[in-house]
């Protein structure tokens, strides 16, 4: 939440823990249930018992309820087992239980699917959004609080209020949120009365409270407190008093002897004028000499500042070149050296993590700082420097950078007059539309100085720009709403930095946290160590422990596009480049002044859509110079990443970032992970993240020298691009010639800039990479990470981290160093192997590979440029050069075992996914390919669907497939690997077709020629032939599939049972005949809104994002802007739901194994990093690490993963009531339809019919249970006569991996509407032959054993298909007729409501997974 800078922020109250001797009364207030922090620095009050000067009075309104709680000194004991701690959470209660109650972090806790669930209700219905009032003022929930709070922030308090008072009438707040933004109001205008004391504006707080708090809302102590500082602020003498007096009374006391909270409010001074006012209270005298020294000594740590204008180039260390900047006018890097150019000024070779901890605090924190105003600075220099010159910069020269200050000042000078229009409008009596349009954006745009906002303007349009292709151009809409994104983020960062205090104000902070204590016999009695325990604590900033408030809002997106509009007008209007042509008739060279950006539309799928197109001048100058400026944030951090303790707070010391990566600000993730936090079921998760973010890491200098000197030559080098790559472009034909070959010639000419282009922009990353590990060269660094919403970990610095390709993991070792002993040697030979290639032979193979190529080893680290350079030859070539720098030392050293190694040695899962997928279905010869069962050799499962491929293909040739003979021989290992690699995370088909062309086309780049067959054709037949190899391969892994699949699918149809309660009330359950309408399905699937959650093994909560977004349309000062929304309300976009269910719940399991190696690796003493499925650590603990990896995927699969989920989603969607469909032509279809028939009831009368069936079946009233039992419904029809696999499943395995060829309707409209009309679906189910019949689900056998039997069979068929089709041609096949539409038969079926229940779960096969620990191979 934003609050005006140097205004304090309102703490949450917090509930100190303590002994007497007396009985002590606790009072529940309205926020007394929420957690709060034991030890925080707070200023508060304590009062004796029963001995107040002033009237008592009753809180019983405010508060609720009282407890009592009696506690005795002679039964005071140290905290231990006999402690309760239940009603603690588990960050607040670890610290004081015994520790052997605590189960290790590594092992699983016990987790009751069906009965402990996080299961959170329906959020209450969202207020109706109402027209903006004629003060401005609008009437949508999100947009208020955010003006409000944007008001607040920016002083406009008078506006705040009207905003206020709008709730008030609307009451569509609690009234604790109430209470919030009114402490947030007084908070704001006590910080205005500390600015300017006057007793009017004091009076105006006073009845302020007097008419909208005292009677109307929980009055917290916090209110209490800002209150007294007003009052002691602006009164003197008997009204001072008096006023003192009267709010000490309403104070909402804890208990008579429990300090309160009042934040940081009141200072030392005030809490002696009230001691004075009120005599019954002192202030104990404290030892505060320790407090003194460590600020004297924290402000003796403070770093020297450095210039922040000073160019890394003046004060290059010797030794060390620099990196060859990727050509460019002007200076297109220097604002990233100016970021790093602290580091210019270390001497050589000084590591910063030997300086005391302030200091490297200070440095992390200005790393953090972003570097707009750097930008500014450099845009100026440059320009300055061309005046001085006597040059002008829009005419003289061709750099971008020399024009951006020019576009910064008078972007400036326009929103200044923005802001000064604002202030106009809202002082206006009567206000124009556009008038309204400011009074809502406004507040937000003058959140952040002009100057700044302008900068950040330019440099996110520039950015926006090259991300979507600087001669592409950029929907309006787009520009729009990422031009306000990028300045809502900017502005929270600044309030945050600006809420961070230096060390020098958090130890004065800490010598003024004093109690008030109460003058009484009671409060004399106490010990002097109980005494010193209540009143010291240690500091602690608001701005960061406060919790997540329901009330804190993002931009709404209203608001969003109105600002953002507003920056990009301005911007259109003032930023002009400098144009050059020819006269025609003097061909003098003329220069023109035009804009540097349009706006025009275009028509896009048969809409108008406005574009935002760059000059063609600008974009050549872009081309040339790449973009730097947004680099800060996102650099390696020079110490210990602060601890996950809430879902905004670790990671970085200033810069803000979530626990959990949300897409487009995801409610219902942030909501589930913070009642997780809250509950203590994120632990596990948030140490596993602080236990990567620990690993200690710095830049391996040898491969970084070779890397730098390659760099240097500018020529392409292992995966280095050139400097200026030569890609051959053909000759350009006659004109005589036919124009197909000239559209050819176009085509050829546009692929080869466009490869040119790529290559160009991989080496400005490239650049950016490699100037920060020049920086960094000398220093030990840290990656904070960060989860996705399956729990996967990613480290947040963005350009330099251990997941980037080779040349970055090349460069980067363990800062620790652990001697090699016994084993070390030989894993540091196998882990050469691996990155060489040389990775599917046996352990002793790979170590006996190294042996014989110690030559080429000891050439590649004396001589790496100019020996006979073999390591260039190893699929990871700088990974490879970094392993024989390690070995050539290692058995250079007099004694290899003693030699502190510091290289990551991988152990790499075997297809990992398919790892997981065969342990839960059970799939012995599936598991045997992925090696989780010992065997002499790693078996090699992209070989093995690669040799069954291949064996379909001889059968295809035997029955005459021109196809098969056309790829015989040519099925590798290399085509198959990457589908295979996808598969088990849900690659489409068309991605595997994708895939697998690549691959064909990178390995026989002539096969079309040699073969007459196009390669993409014979890449669709090779991709269907993969899909069945891997059915048969792990035919448990695909059952457990489509199960996921269709569990997914029936609870992305069915209604939760609040949404039936608030359809029942809304009707009143009047059930009337009349004739049931058509298009009733599709009017219903809006009510659709279960989106798939479930728990990890870590009992992380995970939430599928996918909903269907609907639109908006917005007015902005540009044009209307139709954005799309989305929100907790929306319907579930139930096709993307399945598609992703199955690869993300895989996911979340991989995510647990490796959380859970990293927690037991850090527990017994190793440096683990990991990426995914590769896990890291030093060689000589690389066994150790093998056995925790093992270990901890046999712990998570030895529990019935798949049982639990199903107990899970008993438990989540318990009442619900689903949607399902069955085969119309059975005699339970067909006895439906009659009773449909006759009732005629529509789809909702049916649904409340069948709740009410519910309702009474679960009733402990017998009479009204026979009453449920005598209702006939289209259910109790089917439960009478039929079985639960007689559903029809809507989702297929191959639905699961298939692509789409249009959007997925609202409700499958593909489908049979029977219940649209009912008579068509009796003549279809009357007139269906008894072959139908004996083909239906109730007289099947084996459902899973016919799913897969038609998947194997539609597979097989679809090579046929494609070689009956090969050679034809589709035009001529239509015009003569001869082209028959495919058909999709479908059966005709009904749909009806069930309770909700799921398919019983796949048969699992005998695999033995605790046999993995034999298995050497398992990651290797």
């Amino acid at each position: 939440m934003l609050v005006r800078p140097g205004a304090t922020r309102q703490p949450l109250p917090m509930r100190h823990l303590f002994s007497s001797s007396n009985p002590l009364r606790l009072s529940s207030r309205c926020c007394a249930n929420l957690p709060r922090p034991v030890t925080e620095s707070r200023r508060v009050l304590t009062t004796g018992i029963d001995s107040r000067p002033w009237k008592k009075k009753s809180f019983r309104a405010l508060a609720g309820f009282e407890r009592n709680l009696a506690t005795a000194l002679e039964e005071h004991r140290p905290f231990g087992d006999d402690v309760p701690f239940q009603g603690l959470p588990s960050h607040m209660a670890s610290p004081y239980q015994a520790q052997e109650s605590q189960p290790p972090l590594h092992a699983l806790r016990p987790f009751n699917a069906y009965d402990d669930p996080l299961i959170l209700g329906e959020q209450k219905a969202y207020p109706p959004r109402l027209r903006i009032n004629q003060l401005g003022i609008p009437g949508d929930l999100d947009e208020m609080l955010s003006l409000f709070q944007a008001c607040v922030q920016v002083n406009r308090l008078d506006r705040a209020a009207l905003v206020l008072k709008r709730f008030e009438k609307l009451q569509t707040l609690e009234s604790h949120q109430a209470m919030e933004l009114h402490n947030q109001y007084l908070q704001g205008r006590v910080a205005q009365l500390e600015a300017e004391p006057e007793s009017k504006k004091a009076e105006e707080v006073h009845k302020w409270f007097e008419l909208h708090i005292r009677e109307r809302l929980p009055i917290t102590p916090i209110t209490i407190a800002y209150m007294l500082k007003t009052t002691l602020l602006t009164s003197t003498g008997k009204k001072l008093k008096a006023r003192v007096d009267r709010y000490m009374s309403m104070m909402p006391q804890q208990s008579a002897t429990e300090p309160l909270d009042l934040g940081e409010v009141l200072t030392s001074e005030d809490l002696s004028t009230i001691a004075e006012i009120c005599p019954t209270y002192y202030v104990p005298e404290t030892d505060f000499g320790a407090v003194d020294a460590e600020a004297a000594a924290n402000e003796g740590d403070t770093f020297p500042s450095d210039s922040s204008d000073r160019s890394m180039q003046k004060d290059t260390p010797t030794g060390v070149p620099e990196v060859r900047g990727t050509p460019q006018k002007g200076m297109g890097l220097k604002s990233l050296k100016t970021t790093l150019s602290l580091f210019s000024e270390l001497p050589e070779g000084l590591d910063i993590a030997a300086l005391p901890p302030a200091q490297r605090h200070e440095v992390q924190a200005k790393l953090e700082r972003d570097c707009v105003e750097a930008a500014i600075a450099r845009w100026r220099d440059e320009n300055e420097s061309l005046m001085k010159m006597g040059l002008n910069s829009q005419l003289s020269t061709p750099s971008l950078n020399s024009k951006l200050y020019d576009w910064q000042q008078a972007l400036e000078a326009r929103l200044a007059q923005e802001q000064a229009k604002v202030e106009a409008s809202e002082k206006a009596p009567r206000k124009s539309l556009e008038d309204l349009d400011r009074c809502l954006y406004g507040p937000h745009l003058l959140q952040s100085p002009p100057n700044r906002l302008a900068a950040v303007t330019i440099l996110s349009a520039l950015s926006i720009l090259a991300m979507h292709g600087a001669d592409k151009g950029v929907p309006v809409a787009t520009m729009v709403q990422q031009l306000a994104k990028i300045a809502e983020e900017d502005i929270r960062a600044q309030s945050l930095a600006n809420s961070l205090p230096n060390a020098k104000s958090r130890a004065r902070k800490q010598q003024n946290a004093r109690h008030l204590m109460r003058v009484n016999d009671s409060a004399s009695k106490q010990s002097p160590e109980t005494s010193t325990t209540t009143s010291t604590s240690t500091a602690a900033n608001p701005a960061l422990d406060s919790q997540y408030s329901s009330l804190e809002a993002r931009w709404p997106l209203a608001i969003k596009a109105k600002v953002g509009a507003v920056l990009l007008g301005a911007l259109l209007d003032t930023a002009k480049v400098v144009v050059y042509r020819e006269h025609p008739d003097t061909k003098e060279r003329v220069a023109q002044a035009q804009p540097a950006f349009t706006r025009n539309v275009q028509f896009k799928k048969g809409r108008r859509v406005g574009m935002i197109q760059p000059n063609r001048t600008l974009v050549e100058l872009m081309k040339r110079e790449p973009r730097g400026e947004a680099l800060a944030r996102h650099l390696p951090m020079l110490v210990e990443p602060v601890p996950w303790s809430k879902f905004d707070k670790g990671g970085f010391l200033s810069t803000p970032s979530n626990l959990i990566r949300l897409k487009n600000h995801e409610k219902d993730q942030r909501i589930y992970a913070e009642a997780a936090i809250e509950r203590g079921d994120m632990e596990q998760m948030m140490k596993g993240l602080d236990v990567l973010g620990k690993t200690a890491w710095r830049i391996n200098r040898p491969v970084f020298d070779v890397m730098l000197e390659a760099w240097n030559t500018g020529e392409e080098f292992a995966n280095l691009p050139a400097l200026d790559p030569k890609i051959p472009i053909p000759p350009e034909p006659d004109s005589t010639d036919d124009p197909m070959k000239k559209r050819l010639w176009l085509r050829a000419v546009k692929v080869a800039e466009n490869e040119k282009s790529g290559l160009h922009s991989v080496r400005c990353f490239m650049n950016f990479q490699l100037e920060i590990a020049r920086a960094f060269r000398d220093q030990t660094f840290y990656f904070p990470h960060n989860l996705d919403f399956r729990g996967r970990a990613y480290p947040l610095p963005t350009y330099l981290n251990h997941m980037g390709a080779d040349h970055m993991r090349g460069l980067l070792i363990f800062a620790k160093g652990r001697p090699l002993g016994k084993s070390g040697l030989s894993w540091l030979k196998v882990h050469l192997s691996n990155v060489f290639g040389f990775d599917k032979a046996s352990l002793q193979e790979r170590e006996d590979f190294a042996t014989k190529n110690l030559e080429n080893i000891f050439d590649s680290a004396d001589n790496p440029l100019t020996g006979n350079r073999w390591w260039l030859r190893a699929e990871d070539p700088w990974q490879c050069l970094a392993t024989c720098f390690e070995l050539k030392a290692a058995l250079s050293s007099p004694n290899p075992a003693a030699f502190v190694s510091h290289l990551p040695v991988h152990q790499d899962g075997t297809c990992n996914g398919l790892q997981h997928y065969a342990a839960l279905g059970g799939d012995t010869w599936g598991a045997q390919q992925v090696n989780l069962l010992p065997g002499e050799r790693p078996s090699d499962v992209y070989s093995a669907v690669a040799q069954l491929v291949q064996e379909h293909v001889r059968k295809d040739i035997e029955n005459g497939n021109d196809f098969a003979r056309a790829i015989d021989g040519k099925i590798t290992r290399k085509v198959v690997k990457q589908t295979v690699m996808t598969n088990v995370y849900g690659v489409t088909f068309v991605g595997a077709k994708k895939q697998v062309h690549k691959q064909l086309d990178s390995l026989y780049p002539d096969m079309e020629k040699e073969t007459g067959v196009s390669s993409t054709v014979l890449a669709s037949y090779i991709a269907s032939k993969i899909f069945v190899a891997l059915s048969t391969m792990f035919r448990g892994a695909h059952d457990i599939q489509h199960w996921l699949g269709e569990i997914g699918s029936r609870v992305c149809r069915a209604m939760t049972p609040e949404q039936l309660d608030r359809l029942a009330e809304a009707s009143g359950e009047v059930v009337v005949k009349k004739k049931v309408p058509k298009g009733g399905e599709e009017e219903f699937a809006a009510q659709f809104r279960n989106t798939l959650v479930w728990t990890t093994p870590l009992r992380m909560p995970v939430v599928q994002p996918y909903r269907k977004s609907s639109t908006r349309l917005i007015s902005t000062c540009l044009q209307n802007l139709a954005l799309t929304t989305s929100d907790r309300d929306d319907p579930v976009n139930r096709r993307k739901q399945l598609q992703a269910f199955p690869p993300n719940f895989i996911h979340s399991l991989d995510a647990s194994h490796m959380m859970l190696s990293a927690l037991e690796c850090h527990e017994i003493g190793l440096t683990f990093a990991a990426v995914h499925d590769s896990f890291w650590t030093h060689a000589a603990d690389v066994d150790a690490m093998n056995a925790v990896i093992r270990n901890s995927f046999i712990r998570i699969h030895q529990e019935d993963v798949i049982g639990r989920l199903k107990s899970e989603f008993e438990a989540r969607y318990r009442g619900s009531i689903y949607r399902a469909k069955l085969d119309a032509t059975t005699h339970v279809g067909k006895k439906i339809l009659e009773h449909r028939k006759k009732h005629r009831l529509t789809i909702k009368e049916e649904l409340l019919q069948e709740r009410r069936r519910q309702v009474l079946l679960r009733s402990i009233d017998p009479e009204e249970v026979r009453q449920g039992r005598e209702m006939v419904t289209p259910a109790s029809i089917f439960e009478a006569l039929a079985t639960p696999d007689m559903v029809a499943s809507d989702v297929d395995a191959e639905d699961l991996v298939a692509s789409a060829e249009e959007e997925d309707g609202d409700l499958d409209a593909a489908a049979t509407d029977s219940d649209g009309d009912i008579e068509e679906a009796l003549e279809a189910a009357e007139s269906a032959d008894a072959e139908v019949d004996a083909a239906s689900p109730d007289l099947t056998k084996s459902d899973d054993e016919q799913r897969h039997k038609r998947f194997l069979e539609k597979a097989e068929s679809f090579g046929v298909a494609l070689a009956e089709n090969a050679g034809t041609n589709y035009f001529a096949q239509s015009m003569h007729g001869d082209l028959e539409k495919p058909t999709k038969k479908r059966m005709a079926q009904i749909s009806l409501w069930l309770p909700l229940t799921f398919p019983e779960i796949p048969e699992k096969g005998n695999l033995d997974v605790t046999k993995l620990k034999e298995s050497k191979y398992f990651f290797s």
